[in-house]
């Protein structure tokens, strides 16, 4: 299984949450979009401990099995896709998820979340707690 970390699932990745590390532990590569670690670097600028927070995001950005999903021509397609969908059926979503779950589905992944907004998407395999 290919897994992508939405912000909320890395950060209670972090927490040790059970259920995001068996996700884990049952995906063949897990995969962290461009969107997702711009949210995570704005909370780190925001937060306390960024550098902490910095280092700890590198490392496992390092690991063997973690790619990061870029955002393609392909993805921004689908994006527009989505994003004119979920507008004209009246159920829009935070502008940085519809990236999210068009790098997702373009890559034929599962998204790992806790975020409600995404349950939305048509056609988008979610791993939900």
């Amino acid at each position: 299984m290919r897994l992508v970390l939405d912000t909320s699932a890395y950060s209670q990745l972090r927490r040790g949450h059970a259920g995001v590390l068996d996700a884990l532990a049952e995906a063949s590569v897990v995969l962290v979009p461009t969107t997702v670690l711009g949210e995570l670097h704005a909370g780190f600028a925001l937060g306390g401990r960024r550098l902490e927070n910095e280092q700890a995001l590198a490392e496992f950005l390092d690991e063997p099995f973690v790619a990061v999903l870029p955002v393609t021509i392909d993805v921004a397609r689908r994006y527009g896709e989505l994003y004119a969908t979920l507008r004209r059926v009246g159920t829009p979503i935070p502008i940085n998820d519809v990236w999210i779950a068009a790098a997702t589905m373009d890559c034929g992944a599962t998204l790992a979340t806790f975020d409600t907004d995404f349950e939305r998407v048509a056609g988008l395999p979610l791993r939900r707690w």
